[in-house]
C-alpha cells in the first residue's frame, strides 16, 4: 500500500503526441524529461503506431520502467498492416474529429485506477487541440508542445493573415513559377526577410476550401487557449520569432535543443525507451567507425514524411557517385511514392566501397560522429535542431509543411545550409556536395555551424535559457499535480 500511495502524490502527466514518427521521437523526449523531474508519465500511441513500435523495437523496449507507462487510441482510420507513414491530410481530419471521445475515455478510465495517480495535466502535440476539450473536461491545465520551428508556427500564426490579405489561396497555377511566390512578406514581427516561397508548403493551393489549409488555421487559432506553449528551439537561435510569439500566445517555453537537454538528464533505464517506428540499423555506425578521415562522409535522410518520384531518387544517387565523397544514405521502405526504390545497377557497382545504404538509422548518434561533415536533409525541424546540435551543416531539400521556412532560416540566416531550389539534378547536388565539403562558402557553414553547437549546448547547460526554462514549465505543472 505505501508504493501505491508514494504514487498517488506524484503528478500525472498524460502526454499525446501527433501520430507521425516527426512528432512522436520529440514527445517522447520531453515526457522523458517530466519523468525525470518526477512526474508519472502516460505516453499515448494510436494503435497502428504502437504496433509499429512493438515490431521494430520489441516490447521489452516499452516496458520496465517505473511510472512511464503506454496506453493507445484508435486514429480513426480504416485498419492497415502498412510499415510506413499514413497519409497526413486524412490523419488529420480523423483526429480532429474522432480523437475526443476516445482520449476522453482514456482520461476517465486512469482516474478510476487505484494503480496510477490522478490525472494532473496534459501535454498534448500542437495539432491535436481536441485534447484542450478533454483536459477542460476534467479540470487540468493542458501545455502544446508544437514540434515545428518557432519560426515555423509563427508563419502558421499569420496563415489567417494571408487569407484576409487575399494572397492566398492563388489564383492560378500559374503563381507557382511565374515568380509570384518571391512576392516579400515584411509585415510578421521578428520575422524579415521572407518570402511567400518560404511559408509552410501548404499555401501553395488554387483551393479556397483546402482542408489542411483550414486546419491549420483552427489549430494554431486554439493555440491560445492552452496554458502554456512549449517549443523545441533556444532563445539565442530564434529569439526575436520569440519575443514576437509571447505577445499574442500564452506563455512560450523555449526548452531546446531538447536532444543535448535529454542527454544530461536522462538516464538508463528510461534513456532505453525507444520511439523509432522503423527498426534502427546499428551497422551504420560500424561503418561510420570505419571511414579513416574525419568530416569526410556525407550524411543523407530525408525524414520519416517525405515521398519522392524514383526519378529524383536517381538524380541524387548520381550526384552523390559523381561528388567522389563517402555518403551513408537512409531510404525508407515508403520513400519512393507508390512504388519500391530501384537504384541502377552500375551506381551501387561504382560506390559499393564508399557508400552504405540503410532503411533506418540512429540519427543523433550518426550526426554526432566524427566522420560526418555535412547532412543532406528534407529540413524537417527535428533533424534541423539535431544537426545544429551537432555542428553539422546542411544542404537543404524542403518538401512538405515548414521545411520551407526551416530551410530558409537555415540558409538565409542562421549561416549553416544551402538550399536545392526546385527539382533535384545530379549536377546540382554535385556541386552543392563540393561546395559544402571543401569550397570557401563551406568553410563559412561549418564555422557557423561549430559556432551555433556552442550555443546550443550553453542554452540547456544548469542555469541557462533553455534549462531554467524547463524547471519554469516543471514547476507550473507540479503545482496543478499538488493541486489535484
Amino acid at each position: 500500500m505505501g508504493s501505491i500511495s508514494a504514487a498517488t502524490e506524484k503528478p500525472h502527466a498524460v502526454c499525446i503526441p501527433y501520430p507521425a514518427q516527426g512528432h512522436v521521437n520529440p514527445m517522447m523526449k520531453l515526457a522523458k524529461l517530466l519523468h525525470s523531474r518526477g512526474f508519472h508519465i502516460t505516453f499515448v500511441n494510436t494503435e497502428y503506431n504502437h504496433r509499429r513500435l512493438l515490431k521494430a523495437l520489441g516490447s521489452l523496449a516499452l516496458d520496465g520502467v517505473a511510472d512511464f507507462q503506454f496506453e493507445t487510441i484508435p486514429d480513426g482510420l480504416p485498419p492497415s498492416d502498412e510499415d510506413g507513414t499514413q497519409d497526413i491530410p486524412s490523419l488529420c481530419e480523423s483526429t480532429m474529429t474522432n480523437g475526443l471521445r476516445p482520449f476522453s475515455e482514456l482520461l476517465s478510465s486512469l482516474n478510476r485506477s487505484s494503480k496510477v495517480p490522478p490525472v494532473s495535466c496534459i501535454v498534448s502535440d500542437g495539432v491535436m487541440s481536441f485534447t484542450l476539450d478533454a483536459a477542460e473536461e476534467i479540470g487540468v491545465p493542458e501545455v502544446l508542445f508544437w514540434t515545428t520551428s518557432a519560426c515555423g508556427f509563427m508563419a502558421y500564426l499569420h496563415f489567417k493573415e494571408l487569407v484576409r490579405r487575399e494572397i492566398i489561396p492563388l489564383k492560378d497555377l500559374s503563381c507557382l513559377t511565374n515568380g509570384y511566390l518571391d512576392t516579400p512578406v515584411d509585415w510578421i514581427p521578428g520575422m524579415p526577410n521572407l518570402r511567400l516561397k518560404d511559408f509552410p508548403s501548404f499555401i501553395r493551393t488554387t483551393n479556397p476550401e483546402e482542408f489542411i489549409v483550414k486546419f491549420a488555421l483552427r489549430e494554431v487559432e486554439r493555440a491560445s487557449k492552452a496554458s502554456a506553449i512549449v517549443l523545441n528551439t533556444f532563445k539565442s537561435l530564434e529569439g526575436q520569432v520569440l519575443k514576437a510569439m509571447e505577445r499574442i500566445l500564452p506563455p512560450v517555453y523555449a526548452i531546446g535543443p531538447l536532444s543535448p537537454l535529454s542527454q544530461q538528464l536522462i538516464k538508463t533505464p528510461l534513456a532505453d525507451i525507444g520511439s523509432n517506428m522503423w527498426k534502427e540499423d546499428k551497422s551504420c555506425l560500424n561503418w561510420l567507425d570505419s571511414r579513416r578521415k574525419p568530416g569526410a562522409v556525407v550524411y543523407v535522410n530525408f525524414g520519416s514524411i517525405t515521398v519522392m518520384t524514383n526519378e529524383q531518387l536517381v538524380e541524387v544517387a548520381w550526384g552523390l557517385a559523381s561528388s567522389n565523397y563517402d555518403f551513408l544514405w537512409i531510404i525508407r521502405p515508403d520513400l519512393v511514392k507508390g512504388e519500391t526504390a530501384v537504384l541502377p545497377e552500375e551506381f551501387l557497382k561504382e560506390v559499393e566501397d564508399r557508400g552504405k545504404l540503410a532503411n533506418w538509422c540512429p540519427q543523433e548518434k550518426v550526426l554526432a560522429h566524427p566522420s560526418v561533415g555535412g547532412f543532406l536533409t528534407h529540413s524537417g525541424w527535428n533533424s534541423t535542431i539535431e544537426s545544429i546540435s551537432a555542428g553539422v551543416p546542411m544542404l537543404c531539400w524542403p518538401f512538405f509543411a515548414e521545411q520551407q521556412t526551416n530551410c530558409r532560416y537555415a540558409c538565409a540566416e542562421w549561416g549553416i545550409g544551402m538550399e536545392i531550389d526546385g527539382d533535384v539534378k545530379r549536377e546540382k547536388v554535385r556541386s552543392l556536395i563540393l561546395e559544402l565539403m571543401e569550397g570557401e562558402k563551406g568553410k563559412e557553414m561549418k564555422q557557423r555551424s561549430w559556432e551555433w553547437k556552442e550555443e546550443a549546448l550553453k542554452a540547456t547547460r544548469p542555469g541557462d535559457d533553455s534549462s531554467s526554462n524547463l524547471s519554469s514549465l516543471v514547476k507550473i505543472l507540479q503545482a496543478s499535480g499538488m493541486e489535484k
